[in-house]
């Protein structure tokens, strides 16, 4: 009997814990106002910007080309995954630098 009250005590406490997890929210303060935020939504925008925050930025590319051996920076492209810098050597020569975007690691040099 006392083993029965203590299993279904045990069951009930796990029960009620485990509901307000479920209905956990979030609020946002911003221009429009206090809004409620979906933790699912929540999730994917913290990874968005998790994101934005490990990759180099365009300027820091640039002085990774620079030391590469661009000397007059042309165009600057930002594809999914690298930075493509395209610019002149010293000498007068097209020379384009490819970067990867998270690392900061020159993947090529043409």
């Amino acid at each position: 009997m006392f083993k029965k009250i203590i299993i279904i005590g045990a069951a009930s406490l796990m029960a009620m814990t485990a509901v307000p997890q479920a209905f956990a929210q979030s609020i946002e303060l911003g221009p429009n106002g206090v809004r409620l935020v979906e933790p699912e939504r929540m999730d994917r925008r913290e990874r968005r910007e998790r994101d934005r925050r490990d990759e180099i930025g365009e300027r820091q590319a640039v002085r990774i080309a620079k030391s590469e051996g661009v000397r007059t920076v042309d165009e600057v492209r930002k594809t999914r995954s690298r930075y493509v810098i395209e610019g002149l050597d010293r000498r007068g020569n097209d020379i384009e630098v490819s970067i990867d975007r998270r690392s900061g690691d020159v993947l090529s040099v043409n």
